[in-house]
């Protein structure tokens, strides 16, 4: 009888992780084809962790974050037309494309954060637009987030979701 119940927990277990899979899977493909679209990205130039110290206030740790934007479309370019770049208050920090650029299908264009720039704090964010010539599949936009100093390492992801013009 153990066994019947072992069994039963791995057809459920392997039931539920199947389901997980292809619903991420058809919110995947989901996504229509666009001729352009405003992305808000969350970043983070630093992350609180820990408990509150006898000042009130906890600890943080400096993070760089990779901006990855990614064409998906396998035969046409999209235009990078900006990326600017927010602090936690949502002041303009910079523009990190001043001209368009042209990403190639399937090609990647990268922005990046230093570690020692803290100036977008916790709640930063980039807005990015891009426009296509006609309706490709949108891109992918991640920032991938890292400190690895002292021996510890700290690494996550982000991904852009699309903004209402």
């Amino acid at each position: 009888m153990k066994n019947n119940k072992t069994v039963w927990m791995v057809v459920l277990t392997l039931v539920f992780a199947l389901l997980g899979q292809s619903t991420a899977a058809m919110a995947q493909e989901a996504r229509q084809a666009s001729k352009g679209q405003s992305l808000y990205l969350p970043v983070y130039s630093h992350m609180l962790y820990g408990n509150l110290g006898s000042k009130g206030k906890s600890s943080q740790v400096l993070l760089s974050t990779l901006v990855s934007i990614r064409n998906t479309d396998q035969r046409r370019p999209l235009r990078l037309l900006s990326a600017k770049y927010y602090d936690t208050a949502g002041k303009l920090l910079a523009e990190r494309v001043p001209m368009p650029l042209t990403i190639p299908p399937l090609g990647t264009h990268e922005l990046f954060v230093e570690l020692n720039d803290a100036t977008g704090g916790s709640g930063a964010n980039f807005i990015i637009r891009w426009d296509a010539d006609q309706p490709i599949s949108p891109p992918l936009v991640e920032g991938l987030h890292a400190n690895m100093d002292g021996g510890k390492a700290v690494i996550f992801m982000t991904q852009s979701v699309p903004l209402a013009d």
